[in-house]
């Protein structure tokens, strides 16, 4: 195996425990068919120098911020520390250090507050981020020159990626393995962690909303029902008649469950679908995008676009190469 993909956690003071631990677990499970690791995964902190966490430990660290330098992606954990949220002030070490980075081509990530810091260094001006839903207020004040989409898990920007609060960092992680190896390892590493493999950049976050009003009229039955139907025609009433509701009633019952319509979620699904299948199967476009639901190559093609910004071709050449 050539060199490893060296991954930089960086932990600023008053660093999430949680956040600060993901990366490692995700990015240490994701191993190939001899069970040997993709990626090397050290942490850091500025100048090496212990900080505290907000699970009540302290982190002492191997490296300082030097890492940053020769890292391949860097992650910058969740942060509660008041100097950053609530004026966005960055040391300018490490603010130096992540532009650094980010100017000789190293991949950026940020877990849930870690986009304060990323924003505090300027790289994400004009650029559409995410953050938790409950710092929003705070970051477009700090930074309104940033487009902050607070109602996702998570956005790959490319070069840049942000993921919403805690369990989004597990989303976001498993998303770069997923882009970096294909569907088969990141879902392996999910099974190693015992987490979900892959939920939606675009799926809500879970934003307090009103609790339906009967807890025993779920649309989860019809959810299960349509994923096993996704190359049929689905329609909102038919999709409605399952769920034994009317067209109304299940449209407002479906987005207080998953903070999105039916057909939104219809559509990420099938995408999914197509994704799976391209990924794992020699099926021809045509046939993709059949079993998909989408009924033609032209939809597939449009879709797969629109949500992923490559084509179906590309994609799965991608994906076959990273594999």
């Amino acid at each position: 195996m050539d060199r490893r993909h060296l991954v930089a956690v960086l932990a600023l003071d008053e660093v999430v425990g949680f956040d600060l631990g993901t990366p490692p677990q995700i990015f240490n499970a994701a191993r190939d068919e001899l069970d040997r690791r993709f990626y090397d995964v050290r942490v850091c902190t500025p100048g090496g120098r212990p900080v505290r966490s907000t699970a009540g430990f302290t982190v002492t660290p191997d490296h300082g911020t030097e890492l940053l330098a020769e890292a391949d992606t860097v992650v910058v954990a969740g942060v509660h520390q008041a100097a950053l949220l609530e004026r966005g002030f960055l040391e300018a070490p490490v603010r130096d250090a992540l532009r650094a980075a980010a100017a000789r081509g190293a991949r950026i990530v940020s877990i849930c507050t870690g986009a304060f810091a990323l924003a505090a260094a300027g790289l994400l001006a004009g650029r559409r981020a995410t953050t938790h839903w409950g710092h929003a207020e705070n970051f477009r004040r700090l930074f309104p020159d940033v487009d902050l989409d607070p109602d996702v898990l998570f956005v790959d920007g490319g070069d840049v990626l942000t993921s919403a609060g805690v369990g989004a960092g597990i989303d976001l992680c498993l998303h770069v393995v997923r882009h970096d190896h294909g569907s088969r390892v990141a879902n392996m590493a999910a099974r190693r962690c015992v987490v979900p493999p892959w939920r939606p950049g675009g799926q809500s976050q879970y934003i307090v909303r009103p609790v339906p009003e009967e807890a025993d009229t779920s649309t989860a039955p019809t959810r299960a029902w349509a994923l096993e139907r996704l190359e049929e025609p689905l329609s909102l009433k038919a999709l409605a008649d399952h769920a034994r509701m009317s067209v109304r009633t299940f449209t407002r019952r479906f987005h207080e469950e998953t903070g999105m319509t039916a057909v939104k979620w219809l559509h990420q699904q099938r995408v999914e679908r197509a994704r799976h299948l391209l990924e794992t199967t020699d099926l021809t476009i045509d046939l993709v995008a059949r079993h998909a639901g989408f009924g033609t190559a032209t939809a597939l093609r449009q879709q797969m676009s629109a949500a992923l910004g490559v084509p179906p071709s590309v994609y799965r050449t991608t994906f076959r190469s990273a594999g």
